[in-house]
């Protein structure tokens, strides 16, 4: 009797909650989150070391509780917007995207509420399905989404009659059900033995919700800085070549209110100051983003200017050191990004393509990409990271390559918050994007050069080598950790102990007889001379094949590899 009293005493204490308790409850899902990443990338179908579904959800759920910090105490509807903004400019990857649009869902159901009841929960989560859906243009079964729908369910069937502790624990057992019938849905996951790994991100952050709420202590919860936090890389840290001191280390963002502000002015004001600069907004609010070597300078001109929001400094070069990253140099940022020549017109037309590896970088420079934004497998850019190229662009028009099939959702998504025209072509490999420069014209106009490097892109067969990550039987092939495995536009089609063997079988299945010419880009953990020495059996194998190679530089890929 005594048990069943504090449990419905409990229950009363949770009819709603707060906007700081809601708050902390995110925070909280955070924490779990950040213990259990790793268990989430492990989930990965491919047994290729990019399973970085958990990191990008990790770190867009970082930058969603960024935003959190100042909202305590404000209306849970004003903190379910804060985490919304946060997470969709933070969002990496498509796990990333789709949980953005998750959080903004959430955030549009439950509008301008000051608590959070059954009946808000409900009323957010089926917005968030909704938007969550949306997100995805071929929406799959056995998916995140399926977790989200059953998620929406739970709390609609909760909406009367109970708690909000309630409401939640109904959400939270269902998703996991959900979770659970996922390899019945999807019979890639029943072959490779695991659970959706999206769907398993998001469980992870509502079981941490509901260990915070039942905490009750309304508080900010401290994040685990042990040593799950200190594995996690950042993904600047991922993604960046070897070198010295950044130029500009201090990461700067925030929001500028006031009235009648001048953008264009404020624009060039933060252009000034150093590199990176995002400037975005209206005559009432302004989104700054520039990184520094002061950050007081960009701090102090908002504030003589306006009124300064959601201040965010980050340290960028402590950030890379701790994480065990290394900086990039002068010179090699210099070379990332080189200037237009003092007086040069403007070009109608500019690209902004994803690249992996100072070499691959190097390549989609000479053929004419504006800007760079370093980043592929392991490390996919935020939205906001190609937000911010898209607006340094020097064009008003911008073609955007994610090549990355796990970057198109962020590239879709900052193209829709951009000021300019932008179309992003859907490459979905190196090896398509490069294609895709070749019928890339800076004053062509954007919707017929998007067009074309479009059809260009689509003339490449993309293959790829690399090491497994795991043993898994896949697609009918025996994979042993350890060895080599090959990938044909993104079907798992060979593995063999040799890299050659692998080479053999993928030459034969793609119809290398049928080409003229075969591209091949090392990565970093090949030397040139076992470069060369592969190039060398290619050669050997198909006499009739032109085989160009590159130096790419690229991260866990020994080699790519593009067919024409």
């Amino acid at each position: 009797m005594l048990q069943e009293m504090e449990q419905a005493n409990e229950d009363v204490r949770w009819e709603q909650c707060t906007g700081a308790e809601f708050a902390a409850m995110a925070a909280g899902g955070l924490a779990w989150l950040e213990r259990h990443y790793e268990q989430v990338n492990e989930l990965n179908v491919f047994p290729v070391p990019d399973g970085d579904t958990g990191t990008n959800m990790l770190w867009t759920m970082r930058a969603a509780c960024q935003r959190l910090e100042a909202r305590q105490g404000q209306a849970a509807g004003s903190v379910a917007s804060a985490l919304a903004r946060g997470a969709l400019m933070g969002a990496r990857g498509n796990s990333g995207v789709i949980l953005s649009q998750f959080w903004q869902g959430f955030a549009q159901g439950l509008g301008e509420k000051d608590v959070l009841d059954a009946d808000g929960l409900a009323r957010a989560l089926a917005e968030a399905e909704t938007l969550s859906y949306r997100a995805v243009v071929e929406p799959v079964e056995g998916t995140i989404l399926t977790v989200i729908r059953s998620a929406a369910e739970a709390a609609h069937g909760a909406r009367r009659g109970h708690s909000f502790l309630q409401a939640l624990e109904r959400v939270l057992r269902h998703a996991q059900q959900a979770l659970a019938r996922t390899p019945e849905m999807l019979p890639i996951l029943r072959q490779a033995g695991v659970v959706d790994s999206g769907g398993q991100g998001l469980v992870f952050i509502l079981e941490g919700m509901l260990r915070q709420l039942r905490q009750g202590a309304g508080q900010m919860i401290v994040l685990d800085e042990g040593p799950a936090a200190a594995r996690t890389q950042s993904p600047q840290a991922l993604a960046a070549p070897a070198g010295g001191a950044l130029p500009f280390p201090y990461d700067v963002q925030f929001l500028l209110v006031g009235h009648d502000l001048d953008l264009g002015a404020v624009r060039q004001a933060i252009e000034r100051m150093g590199d990176s600069a995002l400037v975005v907004g209206d005559e009432q609010t302004i989104k700054v983003h520039v990184h520094v070597v002061d950050p007081g300078v960009p701090l102090s001109y908002g504030v003589s200017v306006g009124r300064i929001e959601d201040i965010v400094v980050e340290n960028m070069q402590s950030q890379m050191e701790v994480a065990g990253g290394q900086a990039v140099t002068e010179e090699q940022a210099a070379a990332a990004e080189p200037a237009r020549e003092a007086g040069a017109p403007a070009a109608a037309l500019a690209v902004v393509a994803v690249a992996a590896g100072p070499g691959l970088a190097a390549i989609f420079r000479d053929m004419g990409a504006s800007q760079i934004v370093s980043g592929g497998q392991s490390a996919n850019p935020s939205t906001e990271q190609i937000l911010e190229a898209i607006e340094a662009a020097d064009a008003a028009q911008v073609v955007v390559l994610p090549n990355n099939k796990n970057i198109l959702m962020a590239a879709d998504a900052a193209a829709r918050l951009a000021s300019k025209h932008v179309h992003v072509v859907p490459t979905r490999t190196v090896p398509q994007g490069i294609g895709a420069m070749l019928a890339f014209g800076p004053e062509g106009e954007l919707e017929n050069t998007a067009a074309a490097m479009t059809d260009a892109a689509q003339l490449v067969t993309s293959a790829a080598i690399a090491r497994a990550s795991r043993s898994v039987t896949l697609e009918g092939i025996d994979v042993e950790q350890g060895a080599f495995i090959g990938t044909l536009d993104g079907k798992l089609c060979a593995s063999a102990p040799s890299v050659e063997a692998v080479m053999q079988r993928l030459l034969q299945q793609m119809g290398a007889a049928d080409y003229e010419l075969l591209s091949i880009y090392y990565g970093g953990d090949v030397s040139e001379a076992d470069a060369e020495a592969f190039v060398g059996f290619v050669e050997g194998a198909y006499p009739e094949l032109e085989v160009e190679l590159f130096a790419g530089g690229q991260p866990h890929y020994h080699y790519l590899i593009g067919a024409e």
